[in-house]
């Protein structure tokens, strides 16, 4: 039963890191728009240079799949785990698969590992295992993104204050899961590390989503 339990649990992570693999933005400019928005814009396959580069309509795509991504992996793949849900063994392999869903985002084996910086599929991922932290961290980055203009501010703002309201306001018990926020926390400041320079150096471009036509700013 044991040897069931590990063979269900590494399907699991594999998957998940396939599915998370799956860049959204960049199959969705090559198909519908002929272009890999990798070469526009701040040159990064995600939601918001999508939004830049290509539209509303493609953006909020990508924003839905990448997601999405973060969501199944959690929802659906944990069907593969053999364990009640609500064990610490069941919350772990929640977590596992989520962070291999993500890396699986920033370096995606179907892209030669050049992805984007994993909030969206993040935000999927603690909307499965922590909804109450989700909501307080779309809030907070819609707050600063409604008054600053700035995507990135909003999601390393969002980031910073994701493992406070896990710890100081939801009261999180499980230590696994703090963890997890605590790190979810530092990853997005890593791959935000150009964004930090460009806020810090007044370079960092800010997005209007009113706008709706083709843009290479």
């Amino acid at each position: 039963m044991q040897d069931i339990f590990e063979i269900n649990n590494l399907i699991a992570v594999l998957l998940s890191y396939f599915i998370g693999s799956i860049p959204s933005a960049i199959w969705i400019s090559k198909w519908f728009f002929g272009i890999d928005v990798r070469d526009y814009g701040s040159n990064n396959a995600g939601a918001t240079n999508t939004f830049r580069v290509i539209g509303r309509v493609a953006g909020f795509t990508v924003l839905f799949l990448d997601i999405l991504k973060g969501w199944v992996s959690v929802q659906i793949l944990t069907s593969f785990i053999l364990h009640s849900p609500g064990t610490p063994t069941y919350i772990n392999m929640q977590l596992i698969v989520g962070f291999t869903a993500v890396l699986g985002h920033v370096f995606p084996i179907y892209e030669k590992f050049q992805g984007g910086k994993g909030v969206a599929t993040l935000m999927g991922i603690i909307l499965a295992i922590n909804f109450s932290a989700a909501i307080g961290c779309v809030i907070i980055f819609l707050l600063i993104f409604i008054f600053t203009s700035y995507v990135s501010l909003g999601a390393i703002i969002a980031a910073i204050f994701f493992p406070i309201i896990t710890i100081f306001i939801i009261r999180v018990e499980s230590i696994p899961l703090i963890y997890f926020s605590i790190f979810i926390s530092i990853l997005v400041l890593f791959t935000h590390k150009s964004n930090i320079y460009r806020l810090l150096n007044k370079d960092e471009s800010k997005m209007k989503i009113k706008l709706n036509k083709k843009s290479n700013s």
